[in-house]
């Protein structure tokens, strides 16, 4: 039997799988080893375990964190904790902070390298099918607050996470804490990821690297100037972040045998798009380009330039298979689908926060691109995913300038995005990244409308009137008047007149520091 880590009893609330199941509190005994959490009834007069009523696989832990107790609690359930997994939250509550925090810490370093960790959770019960904090009525919702990551490897030399650069939007650097020349306490450098004129990657002169990934797997295994080698990750991101661009890879050219077709996620713009493995462990959405709905040749030579851009908001692009048709587009995939239809069937109740930090995520997206001087030219909520934490990115850039369909090339035909246009691509089809901010604003009412279609009760031919006469969108109920204001300042009818990505990204985080 594996040796156990911690014991205790605890009382363990029900976790009430229908909405209408009764809650109830329980007396167990709890078991943590390296490779489960198991509870067992137990009999309090002898002192004995008795028979065993559940487990979690620590495998499938995502989070494990306090609960705000509830109002009135009993002393017994004064200091609960929560342990979230595939079903949901399991509920437990400790005798004191003291064994909750022991608890949580072991929890947490046991769980440290999972591949699943979530970046949000709910500081509230699930309960009467309701989340209490944010009155979210779907129990798979993703959380309304920001999860604060620690874990085990931050104090140990060669302790290192992948960060973004505060002054420079898609710029990263690498933090290493270090005991070097026998400090006691230690201290972190931080060294800037540089790149080449070429598009490669590095921190040492002499060792370029195609990826970002690639270049932390080498110096994983050798220090090749830093103070040491990069020896434990400390940060759940630092094991996807910032990206995984090419996946180490570095050819922009994948050999088609090496994916696997599990099943149709659905028809895009240009085919089918289904979901699969590549190389039969990485998970990869396919795009399937029908012929004759591309300008193939100039795209396969835009591929090799768009797998540089590297944003933790961005969808990757893994790479291209163009030796057979139909061709593929081989990305990133996201579990939770597209925004669009995220906002429209998934949020009930959401909180005014996880709106806005959505918006937060695309506007990090986009200015990477700004600052790359690549404009999107189709941004909207149904060109946007959202992963298993949350986490909104960015997906299509640039690639509305291959389509070869007229009546999405013609600003008067139907599939055009006219009701994310601003004047001056509708008139001229001048695009810029003003005119990316344009489309911005209207995705950011999109966001707190639920994903409502923006001027619902026109055709396109009176929204292009409308539009140059001067009508703006009106205030969404969900969105106060700083929120109004952010989407108004981005539909200002000159272009210089309208705000960088970069602006709207300090704003939105002001507002966010503020709420």
């Amino acid at each position: 039997m594996p040796d156990s880590i911690l014991e205790e009893i605890f009382v363990k609330r029900s976790q009430q799988k229908k909405k209408t199941s009764p809650l109830n509190f329980k007396e167990r005994l709890f078991v943590l080893t390296q490779d489960k959490i198991s509870y067992y009834d137990y009999d309090a007069e002898k002192g004995k375990r008795k028979g065993l009523k559940g487990y979690v696989d620590t495998e499938k832990i995502k989070c494990v964190e306090i609960v705000l107790p509830e109002d009135s609690a009993p002393p017994d359930r004064l200091y609960p904790f929560q342990i979230i997994y595939d079903e949901g939250p399991l509920y437990v509550f400790a005798k004191s902070d003291q064994i909750r925090k022991q608890w949580i810490n072991e929890l947490k370093n046991v769980v440290r390298f999972n591949k699943d960790l979530i970046q949000k959770y709910h500081p509230c019960f699930w309960e009467d099918g309701i989340w209490k904090c944010c009155q979210q009525e779907v129990k798979q919702a993703m959380g309304c607050r920001v999860l604060e990551t620690k874990n085990g490897g931050s104090n140990k030399d060669g302790g290192f996470l992948v960060r973004d650069s505060g002054r420079f939007t898609g710029k990263y650097t690498v933090s290493v804490f270090t005991k070097a020349g026998g400090e006691t306490a230690g201290s972190c450098r931080h060294y800037n990821i540089c790149v080449t004129t070429e598009g490669q990657f590095y921190l040492a002169e002499k060792h370029n690297f195609s990826s970002i990934p690639e270049l932390i797997n080498y110096h994983q295994h050798n220090a090749a100037g830093l103070v040491s080698r990069l020896k434990y990750i400390v940060s759940d991101r630092a094991r996807n972040a910032p990206c995984t661009a090419g996946l180490g890879y570095g050819s922009w050219e994948i050999d088609p045998r090496q994916l696997t077709f599990i099943r149709e996620l659905g028809n895009g713009q240009f085919g089918v798009v289904k979901y699969g493995k590549w190389q039969g462990r990485h998970d990869v959405a396919i795009k399937m380009v029908k012929e004759g709905s591309m300008s193939e040749d100039d795209f396969i030579e835009e591929a090799k330039v768009m797998m540089k851009l590297c944003h933790g908001n961005l969808v990757q692009l893994y790479g291209v298979c163009t030796k057979q048709r139909p061709i593929y587009i081989v990305t990133e995939y996201l579990a939770n689908g597209c925004l669009l239809n995220y906002l429209r069937d998934v949020l009930q109740h959401p909180s005014s926060i996880l709106l806005l930090e959505m918006c937060k995520d695309v506007s990090e997206g986009m200015a990477y691109l700004e600052a790359n001087q690549y404009i999107h030219r189709d941004l909207a909520a149904r060109n946007c995913l959202v992963d298993s934490n949350g986490t909104i990115k960015v997906t299509d850039f640039g690639l509305s300038r291959y389509v070869l369909d007229d009546e999405y090339t013609s600003s008067v035909g139907s599939k055009f995005p006219v009701r994310w246009s601003p004047p001056e691509v509708l008139l001229y089809c001048k695009f810029s990244s003003k005119s990316d901010i344009w489309a911005f604003g209207v995705l950011m009412w999109e966001v707190y409308t639920l994903g409502r279609m923006p001027y619902d009760r026109w055709n396109n031919t009176e929204i292009v009137e409308k539009i140059t006469a001067g009508h703006r969108l009106y205030r969404p109920q969900l969105a106060n008047d700083k929120v109004y204001s952010i989407m108004n300042n981005c539909w200002h009818e000159r272009p210089d007149e309208r705000p960088t990505f970069m602006d709207l990204v300090m704003t939105i985080k002001d507002l966010l520091f503020n709420m």
